[in-house]
């Protein structure tokens, strides 16, 4: 597995079993080993979390379906938190993101 950046490694891995389940529907693959993962900001005061990604594109047609699976898993691992989905394209992502799992099961 990739390392994701954030500030609470035991939060980041409960988040991580619920995000296992989101596929982008193109791919075939898990947004974890997709490497679409780019950091999680935890704010346990305020009970918010901050979750940085991408998409495989810019103007990927399945984004809209991925953010709601994203952030439905993350409810449902956080149901107190407020979450907050970060959207960004730079870094742009490709395929060296890829998990070697990821890898493995793309047959690659």
């Amino acid at each position: 597995m990739r390392y994701i950046p954030n500030n609470d490694d035991e939060k980041t891995n409960h988040a991580l079993v619920g995000l296992y389940d989101v596929y982008d529907p193109e791919v075939g693959l898990n947004v974890v080993d997709l490497g679409l993962l780019y950091n999680f900001d935890f704010n346990n005061e305020k009970k918010e979390v901050e979750l940085t990604m991408t998409f495989t594109t810019e103007f990927c047609p399945m984004g809209d379906a991925i953010s709601s699976d994203v952030n439905e898993a993350m409810h449902n691992a956080f149901p107190d938190y407020e979450v907050n989905l970060n959207i960004i394209f730079d870094p742009p992502w490709d395929f060296s993101m890829i998990t070697e799992e990821g890898r493995e099961y793309l047959g690659r």
